[in-house]
């Protein structure tokens, strides 16, 4: 049986304005759904579509206890988050 990873991570918009923070276990599908605009909501009205920052965990719940320990934290402390792994804030999905 394969161990599954899930995945937390940041996505912005062309300008770094906006930052969006998810959850997923497949996250090539959900860059692409977000990219495509699968799904109407946030992402979609604020064209996120670059991945900046992402970590990958064994359990789901682990990576559910830090998406939300990182949405609760503040705008400046998502920004050194991503600039601690990518300080050009290039997209990572590209890479």
């Amino acid at each position: 049986m394969s161990k599954r990873s899930y995945f937390v991570y940041i996505m912005t918009n062309k300008h770094n304005t906006v930052l969006y923070t998810g959850v997923t276990n497949d996250l090539s599908r959900r860059v692409f759904e977000h990219q495509s605009k699968i799904r109407g909501g946030f992402t979609s009205r604020y064209n996120i579509n670059k991945l900046v920052y992402c970590e990958e965990f064994g359990e789901i719940s682990d990576a559910i206890a830090r998406e939300k320990q990182i949405k609760a934290g503040s705008r400046e402390k998502k920004i050194d988050l991503v600039n601690s792994i990518n300080p050009e804030w290039k997209d990572l999905f590209e890479e």
